[in-house]
């Protein structure tokens, strides 16, 4: 804790914060989906003096001087992010995923245009249309759904149905906890139809799509991908809108990052993401991309055995989505709890068409990139998804829970979070 020594001397509050979850994430396993393990090269240019410039504006373009190095590091980012993913243009100054989205919506649309988008209760995302959000005030959502949960297939028939009835501006396609591959051929085939833009919201998968190993949409000739640097991409938290060549669709959402929706850029995470895109070019973030299928693959194979329903069968990504209230009488809520307890960290997570209300769910939602990151491979990965299933058939057995909890500090030890990815 020696890099953090002004804090524990000027703030012991926040350093006590620190320290403690320095020490959560050290001793336990994390299996959020959406969350990974940054390189201390990624940490070290979050935390770099840049957070004291303002650069509002592009790399050339800025409205303040001195952007000698702020204009540096956000090219640098800029190229790599378009060598990673087959892009033509990329808007690294988005401040997370769901800006991304809004960005991207704003550049794309009037008001009371419709976007086509996947239903929350069926993978998608609050920023694809969800009641709850304030775009829906904006612009008209209509939704599309898997035709059979218990295999994933998406419901293309009646997407097209829709988009001929509806007329959407967008054809939205990705997800937030959606285990397999879209047929993006099928979208973008849809999107030309109606004249729509084809748009993928890559958020999760960024970092396999990077990494070569699931198809990467602009090869299907998607117009725009938006993401998070985060998550399987295994950069700091923040976004990013890629535009696979039309210079004019980058040029209206440049000007709708900014000036319209942000204000100067947050150049010490500009600089992260450049560091964390140069670890993904690197030839390790492949093999690291390829293990963390394979040991999503080997995690779900153990539910299946326990007869544990999967969502979608099974996965050919990074995630797995679990109806554990239909097959072991548990809560996702009470799992997340249960396990958390035992040092494993995932989330509850409504499934489709779930009886239950989203902060009480049926499901859980768990994946490998994090463990990945931490050199897991499928042996491991297989046990610890034994383990979840024991912790949760045998619940009210405080014995059974401290094993467990005991049999994962000692993986910990045993796979300490690495301090670099090259």
């Amino acid at each position: 804790m020696d890099e953090y020594k002004h804090i524990k001397k000027q703030d012991p509050e926040v350093f006590a914060a620190i320290e403690g979850e320095e020490k959560r994430e050290a001793e336990g396993l994390e299996l959020i989906p959406s969350e990974n393990y940054v390189s201390k090269a990624v940490r070290e240019a979050n935390s770099s003096i840049l957070t004291n410039k303002y650069s509002e504006g592009y790399p050339g373009k800025r409205y303040y001087g001195g952007q000698k190095y702020t204009d540096m590091v956000e090219t640098l980012a800029i190229e790599r992010a378009k060598k990673l993913f087959d892009a033509k243009y990329a808007n690294v100054q988005t401040l997370g995923g769901a800006n991304a989205n809004i960005a991207m919506y704003f550049a794309l649309l009037n008001p009371g245009d419709t976007v086509l988008g996947m239903d929350l209760s069926h993978g998608g995302h609050l920023t694809h249309g969800h009641p709850v959000t304030y775009l829906t005030k904006i612009f008209n959502f209509v939704r599309y759904k898997m035709k059979d949960p218990d295999t994933g297939e998406i419901d293309y028939d009646e997407m097209r149905e829709t988009a001929l009835k509806t007329k959407p501006k967008i054809v939205l396609a990705g997800f937030s906890a959606y285990p397999r591959e879209l047929n993006y051929a099928k979208f973008v085939e849809i999107a030309r139809e109606v004249g729509a833009y084809a748009v993928m919201d890559v958020a999760h998968i960024a970092g396999l799509i990077a990494g070569r190993s699931v198809k990467n949409p602009f090869d299907a000739g998607f117009d725009i991908m938006t993401t998070t640097t985060h998550k399987t991409l295994r950069g700091p938290r923040g976004g990013m809108i890629l535009t696979r060549e039309s210079e004019e669709i980058a040029k209206k959402i440049d000007k709708m990052v900014f000036p319209g929706l942000q204000g100067g850029p947050h150049m010490n995470n500009i600089a992260a993401k450049a560091v964390a895109f140069g670890e993904a070019l690197q030839p390790a973030f492949r093999t690291y991309a390829a293990q963390i299928l394979k040991n999503a693959k080997a995690m779900a194979e153990v539910f299946k055995a326990h007869d544990i329903r999967l969502l979608t069968g099974g996965t050919d990504n990074h995630l797995i989505l679990a109806d554990v209230f239909g097959s072991l009488q548990i809560t996702g809520k009470d799992a997340e709890t249960l396990l958390d307890a035992v040092g494993i960290t995932l989330n509850k997570n409504s499934i489709a068409d779930d009886t239950r209300g989203p902060m009480d769910p049926s499901g859980i939602r768990f994946g490998t990139p994090a463990i990945t990151t931490r050199k897991f491979k499928e042996k491991e990965c297989a046990r610890v998804a034994e383990l979840m299933v024991v912790a949760m058939q045998k619940r009210a057995e405080p014995n059974v829970q401290k094993a467990i909890r005991e049999e994962i500090r000692e993986m910990c030890s045993r796979f300490p979070i690495p301090e670099s990815h090259v």
